[in-house]
């Protein structure tokens, strides 16, 4: 499973939507739209709302593929970026429509930082790291059998995924205090 492209994919993929192919937009959502849609779903709790997300993130990108810079990170982060700030307004449109209190609506936020964070966390993660952690998460894999898969020692393994998980327990302490790089900067 691959969870971020590689920088010449995404520039190729910016260039395609700059010059307004519609067929990239189609190969975009085809890789990110199950990301977008779980995304939002985590910050708004609601299937119907998460669709409405999804699309309005894609009409973004079509929008603005400029906005894309490269140089800050994978496409995969920066459309997760957007989601994330287009959830988090929509959760706080729905505070001030009385649809949760402010305390419940701001708790939402925060765990949606969370989640943001080490989604971001493990896209930036170097690829060794963030194979044992697939192996163990998405195919349920013990040490063991992912030190197989990988074609490493069972040590290597047991350190990868220690260090893995070390790097994604900071998601939820540090999302408090400080969100992932770019998040905050308005659209």
């Amino acid at each position: 499973m691959t969870n971020d492209a590689p920088p010449r994919w995404d520039r190729m993929m910016q260039q395609r939507l700059a010059r307004g192919e519609a067929a990239a937009l189609g190969e975009l959502y085809d890789r990110f739209a199950s990301l977008v849609h779980s995304l939002a779903h985590r910050v708004l709790d609601d299937d119907a709302a998460a669709d409405r997300i999804t699309r309005e993130v894609f009409g973004y990108v079509w929008e603005n593929p400029d906005a894309y810079d490269p140089k800050q990170g994978s496409l995969r982060s920066w459309i997760a970026k957007i989601t994330h700030r287009h959830s988090v307004r929509r959760l706080r449109q729905d505070e001030t429509r009385g649809e949760g209190t402010p305390e419940e609506i701001e708790e939402k936020v925060r765990e949606a930082s969370a989640a943001a964070r080490a989604d971001y966390i493990v896209t930036s993660m170097p690829a060794p790291l963030r194979a044992a952690l697939e192996l163990a998460y998405f195919r349920r894999l013990d040490y063991r059998q992912a030190a197989a898969d990988l074609g490493v020692t069972e040590d290597e393994a047991r350190r990868r995924l220690r260090l893995g998980l070390q790097l994604l327990s900071t998601a939820h302490h540090s999302s408090r205090s400080t969100p992932p790089p770019g998040y905050g900067r308005a659209l």
